[in-house]
């Protein structure tokens, strides 16, 4: 499954407002809501939070992959987001989150989460992929730099 399949122009933020971990996974939530790919927002938001528990998200390069698989999941999904002055999410690295990718992915479809996220994280691995991320100036730009990559 690639990656542009399950991002599309209105699951992508430019200019994250939330100023701290929470108010930008609520954000991101927000999206996939308004997107109608899931059935109930506070209850996703409650799943990514009982992850975040678990082990941060932030996995270094200032990036983020909070992900969650719950019934209120409607179709495995990813939204991007940026913050152009980054966000303290307690990564490994201890380094500000500019990039966001979160994961949503229906209960009974755990093995496309994994294979989802082991493919995005192998991309961001990848710096010039970062950095034409941090520099797509819109919406269709961000879908293009994925696309080229993938």
């Amino acid at each position: 499954m690639k990656l542009t399949e399950l991002l599309t122009e209105d699951l992508i933020k430019l200019n994250l407002e939330g100023k701290d971990k929470e108010a930008c996974l609520k954000e991101l939530v927000t999206l996939l809501a308004e997107a109608g790919k899931i059935t109930e927002q506070e209850e996703f938001y409650q799943t990514i939070l009982a992850r975040e528990e678990l082990s941060t998200t932030g996995v270094g390069n200032q990036v983020a992959i909070p992900h969650g698989k719950s019934e209120v999941v409607k179709e495995p999904t990813i939204v991007f987001a940026k913050s152009e002055t980054g966000v303290d999410y307690g990564s490994i690295d201890d380094q500000d989150v500019k990039l966001f990718f979160m994961i949503a992915v229906p209960e009974k479809k755990s093995e496309e989460h994994l294979k989802v996220l082991a493919k995005l994280s192998r991309k961001l691995m990848h710096q010039e992929f970062r950095e034409d991320l941090l520099t797509a100036a819109t919406k269709q730009k961000v879908l293009e730099v994925i696309k080229e990559h993938e």
